[in-house]
């Protein structure tokens, strides 16, 4: 799409998102070409209307030159003139006038007033800080998931180690060790766990769907995880994507779509994990100088390989937000962890013979401290470990996770 149509786009995103019926366009667009079926599929699983629209203006973005014109067009057909003459004309939406109280200066004398009121409130008798009153909630007492179902919850990993020639992907050696690690250690853990292996694109979204269907009221948790090339696309919450082995990519953002609290109830208010071991693009991370003392230099093997394959345009741009839906819930993210074994951008390491750096530090540190140590703190101790190795003696990697967790997650271990 050209550049001056994307801007009219996003000028008008938020009248869009609020009077757009994306389920009188679906048969133009599809009819005209400017979405696969594939694609109005992904667009009605968003949800709502206004989260279809969202969707809808964000993937017209990313086709050709005519998806402009034609969605225009489709837009006069479906009895939506006014949105098609608001884009025409190019006009930016008029905002809404927001009329703002006066608001005075405060007295002299009632603003010292006021500091003199915080100083002595802020100071009980005796110099101590007041402490909260009996049936107030302290911030710093951070409440934990419960994680005493038996099994804990659902634990599924897809793995795809072999490509299909035409998707111009290497096969992934070392990929089994990575799956058979973690297969154990969430078992371990108390985990019903389901493998997958060598998935296509189709069948990775029908794997996510099967198990965002199932009934997750009895259990107390959920993970997924992904072993496969990647790549980085655009996005408007999490990064990335993942590869199916036949070349084509699920952005993570959609993978965590299947199981958030509006699209799979029963995991409402529930801990949603997902460990993603693929590159986040295709930049090798040379590292900067230290001094000794920073790190304790651990060198990668002879047969480091990378995940990486070169960012894509993806349907989930996003240049310019528009203003959010209110929800008297819990945000749709909210309850989720998405980590990730290397820093957005940038390529993940694997060796042939023992698996990739992330995984095998991951499930070392599972094994050690997820009796006593809390998820994120066990992630940080993976950031750590894994950003001391190096590739070849030169190329480093640093992993990271967004985390939408609202308490402590601590596993279930065996004692």
């Amino acid at each position: 799409m050209d550049e001056i149509h994307k801007k009219i786009l996003q000028r008008n995103r938020s009248n869009l998102v609020k009077d757009l019926d994306p389920s009188k366009l679906y048969d133009g667009l599809l009819e005209k070409g400017i979405f696969t079926q594939d694609m109005i599929d992904e667009i009605q699983s968003a949800g709502t209307r206004r989260n279809q629209a969202r969707q809808l203006v964000q993937d017209l973005e990313t086709r050709g030159s005519r998806a402009f014109p034609l969605f225009l067009q489709c837009l006069q057909e479906t009895g939506q003139e006014s949105l098609a003459e608001l884009l025409q004309n190019g006009a930016p939406a008029t905002p809404t006038q927001v009329v703002r109280p006066e608001i005075q200066p405060l007295p002299i004398s009632k603003f010292y007033l006021c500091l003199m009121c915080i100083n002595v409130c802020a100071t009980a008798p005796g110099g101590e800080k007041p402490r909260p009153g009996p049936g107030r909630v302290r911030r710093d007492s951070l409440q934990g998931y419960k994680m005493d179902a038996s099994p804990c919850g659902h634990c599924l990993i897809i793995n795809n180690m072999e490509f299909e020639p035409h998707s111009m992907l290497k096969n992934r050696k070392g990929s089994n060790i990575d799956c058979e690690k973690l297969e154990r250690r969430f078992k371990t853990l108390n985990f019903v766990v389901e493998v997958r292996t060598n998935l296509r694109q189709k069948q990775i979204k029908h794997e996510l769907l099967t198990l965002s269907k199932k009934d997750h009221s009895q259990y107390d948790c959920c993970v997924v995880i992904m072993l496969s090339h990647g790549t980085e696309v655009n996005h408007n919450r999490f990064p990335g994507a993942v590869y199916g082995v036949d070349g084509q990519y699920v952005p993570v953002q959609h993978i965590t779509n299947y199981l958030n609290g509006q699209h799979c109830p029963s995991l409402q208010g529930k801990p949603k994990l997902f460990f993603i071991q693929a590159c986040g693009g295709d930049e090798k991370d040379m590292g900067f100088e230290v001094s000794p003392d920073e790190v304790e230099p651990s060198s990668g093997g002879v047969d480091d390989q990378t995940d990486a394959i070169p960012m894509s345009s993806s349907s989930d741009s996003l240049s310019m937000s528009d203003e959010p839906d209110a929800r008297p819930t819990l945000p749709t993210p909210s309850d989720i962890l998405v980590s990730y074994s290397t820093f957005p951008g940038y390529v993940s390491w694997r060796e042939t013979q023992s698996g990739s750096w992330y995984v095998q530090t991951l499930d070392c540190i599972l094994e050690e401290s997820a009796a006593t140590v809390d998820l994120v703190t066990m992630l940080m101790m993976v950031n750590n470990e894994v950003s001391q190795n190096s590739a070849k003696g030169l190329y480093k990697q640093m992993p990271g996770s967004f985390n939408f967790l609202r308490k402590l997650l601590y596993f279930q271990t065996q004692t």
